[in-house]
Formats: C-alpha cells, structure tokens, sequence
C-alpha cells in the first residue's frame, strides 16, 4: 500500500539532489553575506536547504543525521548569537564571560543570576546526569533516531560557524561563540525539560546552605493566607512570560468533515524561547512543516498531511517539595523511617570575569536538590530540623524529541495519543490536534510527580496542607517512606503519572485550551476526575478562556468552518473584558460629579471627555481602534488596585462558568483614582485619549515603527501581547511575549495541507538579516504566510534559493 507514495518520494529527493548541485552556484552570489551558499566541501554529514519566502529552509536529508546537520546550520544561520548563548549556559560559563552579577535572559532557567545559573549547569554537567540519560534505551531515554539527530545539529552548527562570518552585531567577534557537541544539545533539551522544576528553583538549589553552628531550630510559622497567595502567584500563567491559545474543531464543526486546528502560542519575542520555522523531510520516512524552540533538532509544534498539533502552556505542578526532619546532631543529615541519612554534596567550581573562581557546594537527598527558597516570594529556610528538598521528575526525562518526532510522523489523532503513551516527554504542556479525517484531541499529558490528592491528605506538612490546594504544590513529610510517590505500571519511569491518569478529551465539536486547567476544554463537556496537581476543577476561568470559549463554541454551533474563519478568529482582537464591563465604565465615568476625579497623586483631573472615549470604542485591540489604550491603561490600574473577588457584583458559579463574575462594580474604592491616572498619564505623555492604538502599541525595527495589535492578559484578547509601557517614548515600545509562532491548518481532500502560518517575531534576531522583520510587518496587518508544503509550491517559489551544505 505504501510502495508507491515511497518511490515517488525517493526519485523526488533524487530530482532534488541533482537540481541542489547545479542550483546552488547560482545561488551564492544571490544569497549575500552569512548564506550559505558557497558549495563549501568536505565529506561527512550533509543536506539541502530550499529557501522560500520570509527565509523559511526546507530542510531535506537521507537520514536523522544528516536532518538534524541540515537543522543545526539553518538554525545558526538565522540565530547563532542566541544558540551561542545558550549553549553557554548549559556548559555553565555566562560568569566567565559576561560577571557573576550580570543577569541571564531568563530562557532555560529562573536563574537570577549569571552565577546561580553557572553553578546549577556546571553541577548537572559534572554530575555526569545528561550522560546518564542519554545511555538510558528507549523509551526511558532517547532513541537512536533522536540521538542521531543531535549529533547532526551539533556538527551542523559546527560547520556553519567554520564556514561563515557572523553579522549579528550581538556576537560579531565574541570569543565566547565556539563549537558545541552532541552532549551540549543534549544538555539544552535537558534544561528546556527542567524549566518548571528545578530550572524554577536554581536560585534556592544553589543558594542552599546547612544553618550555622547554634541557629534556631525554626524560624517561626509562616501566615497561612501570605503563603497560599505566594505559591497560587508562583504557579499562575496570567504573569507568565509563556501561555497560549489553541484550539482543534472536529469534522462535526467543519465545512467538510474535516479537522480544524489553529495554534497560538504565546511566547518570549526576544532570547533563546523564541520559535524559529522550518520543514523537515527524509524522504519515505518524515515530512513535516513547523516552529522549533530554539536549540531543538525537531519540531516542537506543527503540521504534516495529515495531522496538525499545538500546545499551550499546562497548570499541572511539575515539581513537589519533601519537608525533610533533620538529625538534631547534624543538619546535613536526615531521617526516613527514624534512620539517618546524610545528604550527598555536590562541590561546584564556577570561573569568573575579572575575578578568582567562586566554588560552592550543593546539598542532594534521595527526593533531590535542598532548596532554601522558591522564588523571593516563597522562602524555604534551612533550619536546624528542618529542610526542604525539590522533586523533579523531568530530571529524568530526555524524551520530548522523541515525543516531537512522534507528532511529525503521526497520521491520526490516535497517533498522536500513541506517541504520547510510548514516549512520555511533555514537560509542561497540554496538546491539542486535529487531524485530515475529521478528529478532534486535546490532552493534558504531562510529566507530573505522581501526588495524588489521597497521597497528599495523608502526607501533607502543616505547609502543604496549605499550598497544595491553593496551587498543587504539595509538600510532603519526607521522614516517612510510606509517603513516597509511588509508581503506576503504564508509566515510562517511576513516580510518574502513568498515560491512563491524564486529562484527554476527543472528538468534540471543539477542544480549545488558554492556559486553564483541563476542566472546560469544551464547556458542553467538561474534564473531571483528575488529580488537583494537574489542575483545579469548578473554578473560576481566566478572563482570556472565557473570551475564547464564548468565541469558539460560537464557531462550532455556526458550523461550516474553514481555515479563513480561523484566521479571522486570531485577528480579529475582541477584549472579552472590554464587553463586559466598557459599559459600566462609561456610565460611572459620566456619573461622576462635576465630570472629575481624584488621582492617586491627590490632583483633580477631569474626565469628562474620557467617559465618551469609553463608551463609543469598539471593545477591540486593532491597531486602529480609538479608546483602546485609554481602557488598556484604566483596566491595569483598577484591577491592581482592587482584589478580583471584589471587581464584580455577580460573583463566579460553576454552574454558569463562562459567564461569570460579571456586572463591574464601579463603585468599589479605586474606579475613579484608576480612570483619574489613566487620563492623566495619557496626557502628561501627550497621548490624545482617542488616538488609534497603533499609533501608541509599536515595536521598532531598523528605525521604523511597526503598529502592533493585541492586547494583555488581564483583556482576555486571543491574539495576545504583553507590551512595554513608556511614556516618554510615546506608549508601548516594545513586546516582551504573545502571539509566536502561529498556524492555522486544515484539509481540503488534496495531497497538501491548507495551511496558513505567521513568525510574529521574523525569523532572525540579526538586525542584519533580510529576515529580521518581515513577518512583524506582516503581523502588524494581519496577514500570513501560505504554507509552501508539497514539493510543487516548493520549486514554485518565486524567492526559491536552492543551497547544499556540508561538513
């Protein structure tokens, strides 16, 4: 059944091997500095690169190696400052370079700084544990398939930077961009897997030391309530710098009974958690289009023919605390079972800038890392009883490539499920997928401790008693072995959740997630019985799923959908929040007396133009909407100043989840000081309080202002973006996170995919590169990119730039 579809395929990359070697000469001088486009020679690995519009490779090979060599070079071309630096960090020297003090971009660690991230990396490295885990067979450990690929993303990068110029001024003759190895991708992956784990707890892992000599035996109980509110504002996605939307529509919501899906994940403009875009293919064995994370060999999120997946940023708690009794004779030294057990010590040296090298030791137990804090708004002090160690269970997972490369040669759904159950690898994302036969998925399969809520009433400390119902953070009493987390028998490794416990709901009309728990991925069938560690249940929703449930299930009762009505969905930047309560807004505002109110600073400002500004914007956050930014800035201030359960006169229901808390309560203490501030500081910038946004939300690249739409979190808007405010400068100048790599993907009956794409970010960080801003200009309108898939759209391309690169 197969044989014909191969063949085809093989005489293709055939075609395309002679075509690369007469094309790529041409091609040279057209390509300009840092292409590569010079026939470099050489035996070893290889592959061809085929550039289409926005400088988007098509990357094809004869095996994962040559992939993965193709992958590496492509990547370099475009990012190679931003690879150098990560790599940087994952062998530990940032201090060498840039000083101890300096802070790293936050993109493979929580680190605050550039010595704590140095000597949690350095640690892993000499601790041998991405060795461990690369020896590993598959499934525990990566497959040959992924390995192999690694190895031709490290040679790929290699042959790239001994072959080219760098341009990118952010690395043009830095000493510290040098050649990688197979172990430094690795390494990559590994702290892309540890991100919300021991990545979060870098700072506390490395800060951690044994009490002196004499110190207390506690430092007093923590308040209750100031500790809930510190682990629910630790876990929270609304002030995550990553989130997204996504959404799949079954072939019942369809024009043609065929699958739906449009991904919006929103992600770090800037730094090495950008997407880039790229397809790749072997022919007869993988052929998918789509973003990588950067420094990742496959695709993270994507399309083929068949299938299309994305992912959104997941609630489950990838990490728990064990609440460790210390000996009373040495606070290094813990009990299990009334047994002492003595911490085993990691001594890490770290070379630093201009200074002599800083050595420091790490504390490690059975459960993992002693951790002194999780961040400055969660202390966990070592004592001399007590300790806290961090479990990761990522720590041990080296598998999301695999997971990866799963999706990229699924056919169905099911395969997709099937990858998941075999491979095991999502950190801390859900998926969402539908497929060319009409199905619909979305799954929360994530690597998650194995807390479950009768392991944490029994197990909870007096702190975990408190934490893991506000935000499923548990902390368990780790003197007891009957406490342990325990295996079930489909888990890829122990103290895991096996496939069988995860959250999954398939072929519903829609499945949509924007970062809230599992429970109302579709409201009309709403997810229950999961665990509270991978999220909560009949709670309120974020202001941005309801906007986007009410938008979706709206889509799936209308019927009839196509990939155009998907690209209007991420366009068309409806404030939920604007809807529900602009009116309110404009109303009190007109009530006000004598048309003022009192700032925060104790001024009088009038308001009176402000209140029809308000009342005629059309609750949207295009670049031409008038009274956008006016709201955007009085909603900040308001919902700062006042608690959410206090926003709102009709409190939340579970019975009526999407439509409430609703009815603004205009007369709560802080209305009229926000509407006062944001007429004042709109006018002291010298902003007209009905001026387009656009005119006031940009990015500038090359000296040009690029209008930007969207809106933050707290709106509710879909296409979401996360802005710098600056007065002086005249608005928002910049965008921190949001929309990303976005895709829009459907089936028509034909051999190719009908899809649509957008790089908001472009593919380069290089201001040198011709590529450096296109796609934000197209995302500035709202246009996209048609997906070049099959080989035919390929070779009509009319910026087609055939190259071979080899090591």
């Amino acid at each position: 059944m197969r044989t014909r579809p191969r063949r085809l395929a093989v005489m293709g990359f055939a075609l395309l091997t002679a075509l690369s070697t007469t094309a790529s000469l041409p091609s040279a001088a057209a390509d300009g500095p840092g292409r590569p486009g010079n026939n470099p020679r050489g035996g070893g690995l290889s592959a061809t690169i085929r550039y289409t519009e926005y400088g988007i490779p098509h990357i094809v090979a004869k095996d994962y190696a040559d992939l993965g060599f193709g992958t590496g070079w492509a990547q370099a071309e475009d990012q190679v400052c931003v690879l150098a630096d990560g790599f940087l960090t994952v062998r530990g020297e940032r201090s060498r370079y840039f000083g101890p003090d300096a802070a790293p971009d936050g993109s493979l660690s929580s680190a605050t700084k550039n010595l704590s991230s140095d000597l949690y990396f350095r640690g892993v490295r000499e601790a041998g544990t991405v060795e461990k885990l690369l020896a590993e067979p598959a499934p525990a450990g990566p497959s040959r398939e992924v390995k192999e690929t690694m190895r031709g993303f490290a040679a790929g990068y290699n042959a790239w930077l001994k072959q080219n110029k760098i341009t990118d001024p952010a690395c043009k003759g830095a000493d510290w961009v040098r050649p990688v190895t197979t172990l430094d991708v690795a390494a990559h992956g590994f702290a892309l897997a540890v991100l919300g784990g021991q990545g979060r707890g870098a700072d506390g892992i490395t800060a951690a030391q044994p009490p002196a000599a004499g110190a207390p035996a506690s430092t007093g109980t923590p308040d209750k309530s100031e500790v809930a509110a510190a682990a629910r504002e630790l876990f929270s996605a609304d002030d995550s710098d990553m989130g997204s939307n996504a959404v799949a529509f079954s072939g019942a919501a369809t024009a043609n009974g065929r699958g739906l899906l449009l991904g919006n994940p929103h992600y770090p403009w800037q730094g090495g958690r950008r997407f880039w875009q790229s397809q790749q293919t072997i022919p007869g064995e993988l052929n998918v289009s789509g973003g990588s994370l950067l420094g990742s060999p496959t695709i993270s999120i994507g399309h083929n023919s068949r299938i299309a997946w994305s992912h959104t940023v997941a609630t489950g708690v990838t990490l728990n605390l064990h609440q460790l009794t210390l000996d009373p004779t040495d606070p290094t030294s813990y009990l299990v079972d009334g047994r002492p057990e003595r911490m085993t010590q990691r001594t890490v040296t770290v070379p630093v800038k201009d200074g002599a090298p800083v050595t420091h030791t790490q504390w490690w137990t059975r459960y993992g890392p002693v951790v002194n804090s999780l961040g400055a708004s969660l202390p966990l002090p070592w004592t001399a009883s007590t300790a806290y160690a961090l479990n990761d269970p990522n720590a041990l997972n080296l598998r999301a490539s695999d997971t990866a490369l799963g999706f990229s040669k699924a056919r169905s759904t099911d395969d997709v499920l099937d990858s998941l159950r075999r491979t095991q690898g999502l950190p801390w994302v859900n998926t969402i997928a539908a497929d060319a036969s009409g199905h619909s998925l979305f799954t929360q399969s994530q690597v998650l401790p194995r807390i479950t809520d009768d392991l944490a009433t029994r197990c909870s400390t007096p702190l975990g008693q408190v934490t893991y119902p506000a935000a499923g953070v548990a902390v368990l009493d780790g003197s007891r072995s009957d406490c342990a987390l325990g295996s079930d028998k489909d888990a890829v490794q122990p103290g895991i959740f096996g496939p069988s416990k995860m959250p999954v709901l398939k072929n519903a009309p829609y499945a949509e997630n924007s970062n809230d728990s599992a429970w109302l991925a579709n409201a009309d069938r709403p997810v229950t019985g999961y665990e509270r560690v991978f999220g909560t249940i009949g709670t309120q929703r974020s202001m941005r799923t309801r906007g986007a449930v009410e938008d979706v299930s709206a889509m799936a009762h209308k019927g009839g959908l196509t990939v155009r009505d998907l690209q209007r969905q991420q366009f068309t930047d409806r404030v939920p929040a604007g809807d529900l309560a602009a009116a309110d807004v404009a109303r009190a505002c007109a009530a006000l007396p004598g048309g003022t109110a009192t700032g925060s600073d104790g001024k009088t400002v009038d308001v009176q133009e402000a209140c029809g500004v308000i009342g005629k914007w059309d609750h949207a956050m295009t670049t031409s909407s008038r009274g956008a930014l006016l709201f955007d800035r009085f909603w900040r201030k308001f919902t700062a100043a006042v608690p959410s359960a206090k926003l709102w006169k009709v409190p939340f229901s579970a019975t009526d989840p999407v439509r409430t808390p609703n009815t603004l309560d205009t007369d709560a203490p802080g209305f009229a000081t926000a509407l006062a501030d944001a007429v004042g500081e709109l006018r002291a910038a010298g902003i007209g309080l009905d001026e387009p946004l656009g005119a006031h939300q940009f990015v500038v690249r090359g000296g040009e202002r690029i209008p930007m739409q969207g809106g933050t979190e707290s709106l509710g808007v879909w296409n979401k973006v996360e802005p710098v405010w600056d007065a002086k400068a005249g608005g928002y100048t910049e965008v921190v996170t949001g929309s990303s790599y976005i895709q829009a993907v459907g089936w028509d009956g034909g051999r190719c995919p009908v899809a649509r794409t957008l790089l908001t970010y472009s593919q380069s960080q290089n201001p040198n590169s011709p590529h450096y801003s296109d796609q934000t200009r197209l995302f500035s309108k709202g246009e996209w990119v048609t997906s070049r898939f099959c080989e035919k759209d390929i070779m009509r391309s009319p910026a087609l730039k055939v190259v071979r690169v080899r090591g």
